[in-house]
Order: structure tokens, then sequence, then C-alpha cells
């Protein structure tokens, strides 16, 4: 709750001082908005649908991915992931997770819009392809997701990229519909204001989203530390990513929100969610000391 006030609160922050540089400049008689009122606009419209999505990540997780959640054990592995997840959980001090476990190629997530109830998910493919030590490492990994508010972190940003979007593309598109229009007695905008919004949306929205991307990549490490943490050493972890990489897992198989919260995903890209496993191992090693 607190990260998401202070996210909120810096949010707000940003965007009162870029309405006081609008007033100062006046940009408004420019464009012929109230960047008052478009503000608030694009507040809502930047973070209704991330915090939407945020709380029904579980539930949509669930049906996207066929988690079975384990509520009562059907047997030992599913014993003892459970345990696992216990084990890690009061180490990092926060609720018990739902856990789950879904058919799928080798990988792991986790998602909640609360640290004390949130879901961790292994697949049938990492249970099948990795040794006991290396999928504990993974769940290790995915509680830390948990344990830092990765995912309430990810929509807040998310959110901010959104709401800046919406701004500077009608800000942008309200200047170019004046120019055009100059000396015309014509009201409302006109073609080029809606052009401009729609290209200036795209435009920005791909810059949103590597910025948003970076992000989750630095997450990525963060993660990874606590994972070793965990296990009192970085090798089952280094291990896993080591077998991960060889197993090709890249996300593909899961939903874009989810990808992003899983152990393996998209690599080498600016719109990379997860770093190159090479470099994973690399920063575990030098933790390592």
């Amino acid at each position: 709750m607190k990260r998401i006030l202070l996210f909120v609160l810096t949010n707000i922050a940003v965007m009162v001082v870029v309405g006081i540089v609008t007033s100062l400049f006046g940009l408004g008689r420019y464009t012929g908005t109230n960047t008052g009122q478009l503000m608030i606009f694009s507040l809502i419209v930047g973070f209704s649908g991330s915090i939407i999505s945020l709380l029904l990540s579980k539930t949509m997780a669930k049906m996207s991915m066929g988690v079975h959640i384990i509520d009562q054990p059907r047997n030992q592995d599913e014993a003892w992931i459970v345990d696992t997840v216990r084990k890690f959980a009061d180490k990092a001090g926060i609720g018990m997770p739902d856990v789950g476990i879904y058919e799928g190629e080798p990988n792991a997530f986790a998602t909640g819009a609360f640290k004390n109830s949130a879901l961790v998910a292994v697949s049938t493919g990492l249970l099948r392809g990795m040794t006991r030590e290396e999928v504990e490492a993974v769940i290790g990994h995915e509680v830390a997701h948990v344990a830092n508010g990765d995912m309430v972190t990810m929509a807040l940003i998310q959110g901010v990229m959104n709401t800046f979007v919406v701004f500077a593309s009608r800000v942008i598109g309200s200047l170019v519909d004046g120019f055009l229009r100059r000396g015309s007695d014509s009201s409302g905008p006109g073609i080029g204001y809606y052009v401009t919004t729609i290209v200036l949306d795209i435009l920005f929205g791909f810059l949103a989203g590597i910025v948003v991307a970076w992000f989750s990549r630095q997450r990525e490490f963060r993660a990874d530390r606590g994972a070793a943490q965990f296990m009192g050493q970085p090798r089952s972890m280094i291990n896993a990513l080591a077998r991960l990489g060889g197993l090709h897992a890249d996300g593909a198989d899961m939903p874009k929100n989810l990808a992003a919260m899983g152990i393996a995903g998209s690599i080498g890209k600016l719109f990379a969610t997860h770093p190159p496993m090479e470099e994973r191992i690399a920063a575990l090693k030098a933790y390592q000391g």
C-alpha cells in the first residue's frame, strides 16, 4: 500500500509541475485546451487500465494458463512445492501465496495485487526439466518478486507512462491542429488533431514500452539476488538460469502480462522484459563475490 501511495503521489506531483509549466508559458492559449482538465483525463485513462489489470491479475492468470491451485497436495511433489513456497514466504515476511501448477513449457510466474495474497505458479515443463534444487531456486525467484512488490511496481510504472503518453500526444495534437487551422473560424478539434494524436499515441507508446521494459529487466536482477539470498548461495540460481537457457524457455506460451512476471522471457531487444541469461548469470557470479 505504501508503494502504491508513493507512486501515485509522485505521478500527481509531476503532473502538477507540468501543469504549472504549461500555465506559465500559456500553452493552453495556443492549444485551445484546458490543461488542468486534460491532466485529470490523462491520469484517469493512464491508470485505470493498469490498476484494473493488476486487480484482476490472479483471476486472469488462473483462467488463461489453466492453473491448478494446490489446496490439498495430491502427491509428494505438490506437497514439496507448497512447503518450499511457504518456507520462502516466511523468510520474506509475507503472507502465504496461493500455489499452483499449470501445463506448459519450462517457466514459472508470480502475480497478484497484494504481497500477502499473491499467486506463485510453476509449469509442468519446469518440474520435468530441472532438478529439485533448481526448481527451488526458481520458486525463490518468484517469491522475491512478490516480496519486492514487483507486480504493483510494474503496473504503476505502466500507468505513469500511459498518463504522459495521453497528455503529451493531445497537447501536441492541439498545437498541430491550431497551426493548420490558423485564421479559421471553425471550432472544435480538426483532422490535424485526430491524426497527430493517433500517430503520437503509437510513437510515444513504443517509447514508453522501452522504459517499462528497462524497469522490468532491472527487477529480474533483483529477484535473482533474492533467490540467492533465500537459498543461502547463488549457485542454485545460476544453475537454474543456465538450464533455462539450454531449454530455450522464452515465455512465448504465456500471455504478455504474465510473461513479464515469469522466470524466463524474451531477450536481446529494447522491449525485452528479461535480460539475456548470460547477463543474469554474470550478475549472480559478481554477487557471489
